[in-house]
């Protein structure tokens, strides 16, 4: 084979195990550049991948997918991996509609072991494949590859503690770069870096390895005797780690970009036939300089090559952490929590501000709900500002830690609504239909800032229980100037058809409406006796409503009307099923949510339309 080698060339990813170290770090240094041009025009998490381009082109040369399964946690550091298993040609397409997605999907590939987009999730899926594989006969291994970021959400520990019991042939890859999206935080995070600075211990074990096997008699063992103790002498020559406690045989710490390093740690994994425990340091936006300088502002960019975040921008999210910031400056309870998202939710204002009051418990979702329950219990005011699609993880600890004991927080749910090219598991369209499950819940979906502002006032001293307010990424779009309340507003000429939509939406069907009257909802759960009033005088409704169907406010709308005796038309457009990954307008204009589709439903004119 010649010298150089080119992705195009190969047959992938079988012909990876045929190249020398070379070629393969050749091979590197195109992917890099391939991955760099790509998410630069389209957008996508460009640190994360840029790290484990080496760590994904060993693992394929010692492992063989698809009957070796690997499951990458989140998949946002999959890049790599996409494109060793056949992606190259539609790499263009990342994140694109109708193209291949930022994340794993099985549908996609059938190198994609398990679908991915949240955190923590690897370690349970991967040691469930092994468990399987075992019971089939199947001497294949699965392998989690899981970044320390992660290990900032207990389901990764739950799912080490049940791997490290088995025999399973499982290998567990901690990618360890010292950030997630915000840089990581807790004690976990301090022992991996202890561990990643201090190597020292490995020479130990090496050394007093070799000593003993050089005695006649008695130094095997004595070998064996230390390694199976749980003496002190065990932990003098042999420093045991958390992992090896757990189960698992312990690797590490590897030089995540050193190749021929990482083969040898990988094969030697492989043939241990038991837990193993992976141990891998690499660089966040390797090959990259500005990414590798400033990892957390290129973890996740937008098409032309900006911050996705865009933390200085006026937005939602920072328009909500700034005036939750203000509100702290004249109540001394308010706390703020975040799970690794502080600029993403718009709280680093909070955080510069009221340092000791705001407090990033990483990606922990479930324990934040919890965590703020025990600061209510003791007379704070919690606000916990996260994502619709990760709030899903809370469902439990809002029913059982929150809920049935009446306790007062607040949560600030960010990215309601359509996300675009992050797809199907970004996507926050499930936070009504769960939350208007939960007894003591009030939900708010403004449409303006200065709605939101208010909201934001409603949920903290006006409301009990959980107090909700959602908004959706980006900026306002105001097309029709409408006045500002925090419960509802009807306008119109007094007619017998009603439109009613919340949200940002509700601007686009004020353009649409025509001749129907609208009734714009602010306060959507639960429904105000008013607003049920209002709706009795109307022979036909029309419900615009930018979230799942099933169990969502419309719904909740017609089964309050219809015991209270309405019998007209009533026609909900929703949302059915997942969205995949396309632009915000796409999926708006394929859901019926634009001016035209909306005007073609209300049997409205063209002519009639407020233009802007």
């Amino acid at each position: 084979m010649n010298d150089r080698v080119h992705l195009k060339d190969l047959k992938l990813p079988q012909e990876l195990a045929t190249l020398s170290i070379p070629q393969c770090e050749q091979l590197c240094r195109e992917i890099r550049k391939i991955i760099i041009s790509t998410v630069l025009k389209n957008g996508g998490h460009l640190s994360s991948s840029l790290g484990t381009v080496e760590l994904t082109v060993a693992i394929h040369r010692v492992f063989r997918s698809p009957a070796d399964k690997i499951v990458w946690d989140v998949g946002h550091q999959s890049y790599t991996h996409k494109l060793l298993t056949g992606r190259l040609k539609d790499f263009s397409k990342l994140r694109k509609e109708d193209g291949i997605s930022g994340f794993c999907r099985p549908d996609e590939s059938e190198h994609d072991a398990f679908i991915s987009g949240h955190s923590s999730t690897a370690i349970s899926a991967a040691f469930g494949m092994a468990e399987a594989m075992r019971l089939d006969g199947d001497r294949h291994h699965a392998i989690a590859v899981i970044g320390d970021g992660a290990f900032t959400g207990g389901l990764a520990y739950e799912g080490l503690n049940n791997a490290g019991k088995s025999s399973d042939n499982i290998i567990v890859i901690l990618n360890h770069n010292d950030m997630s999206i915000s840089k990581n935080v807790g004690a976990f995070a301090k022992y991996l870096t202890s561990i990643r600075r201090n190597s020292a211990y490995l020479d130990v074990k090496k050394k007093t390895e070799k000593i003993l096997e050089n005695m006649p008699i008695i130094g095997e063992p004595v070998k064996k005797f230390i390694k199976t103790s749980k003496s002190a002498l065990k932990s003098v020559l042999y420093h045991s780690t958390m992992f090896e406690d757990m189960g698992f045989v312990y690797l590490g710490p590897i030089d995540g970009h050193n190749i021929a390093e990482l083969e040898e740690a990988l094969r030697a994994a492989k043939k241990l036939r038991h837990p193993v425990f992976v141990h891998v340091n690499t660089v966040k936006g390797r090959g990259y300089s500005p990414a590798e300088i400033n990892p957390g502002e290129f973890h996740a960019i937008s098409a032309g090559g900006y911050n996705a975040e865009s933390f200085n921008n006026i937005s939602f999210s920072n328009v909500f952490g700034k005036k939750l910031a203000e509100f702290a400056d004249n109540d001394r309870n308010i706390c703020a929590i975040t799970a690794a998202m502080k600029y993403g939710t718009g709280l680093q204002n909070f955080a510069v501000k009221h340092g000791e009051r705001f407090f990033d418990v990483g990606i922990a979702e479930s324990h934040a709900v919890t965590f703020a329950a025990g600061l209510a219990k003791q007379g704070k005011l919690p606000v916990f500002a996260v994502y619709s699609s990760f709030l899903q993880r809370s469902y439990d600890q809002l029913i059982h830690d929150v809920a049935i004991d009446g306790s007062h927080i607040v949560l600030g749910i960010d990215r309601a609504g359509f996300v675009g090219e992050d797809g199907e598991t970004h996507q926050g369209l499930f936070d009504v239909p769960m939350l208007i499950t939960v007894p003591n819940t009030v939900i708010y979906s403004p449409s303006t800032y200065s709605e939101l502002e208010m909201c934001l006032d409603c949920a903290l001293y006006h409301t009990n229980g959980i107090a909700a307010v959602r908004y959706p990424k980006g900026t306002e779009n105001i097309t029709i100037e409408a006045e500002n309340v925090d419960s509802y507003l009807l306008t119109g000429n007094g007619g017998k058809r009603l439109a009613i939509s919340y949200g940002r939406i509700v601007h686009n069907l004020y353009t649409a409406a025509g001749d129907c009257d609208v009734l714009k909802l602010v306060k959507i759960f639960p429904v105000d006796e008013e607003v049920l009033d209002i709706c009795m005088d109307y022979s036909e409704i029309y419900f615009f409503e930018e979230g799942i169907k099933t169990g969502g406010a419309a719904e909740t709308l017609l089964a309050e009307l219809y015991e209270k005796g309405y019998r007209g038309k009533f026609v909900i457009k929703a949302v059915d099923g997942f969205v995949k990954q396309a632009p915000v307008e796409s999926c708006m204009k394929k859901y019926g949510f634009d001016k035209d589709s909306m005007c073609e439903l209300l049997g409205t004119n063209r002519s009639e339309m407020i233009e802007t």
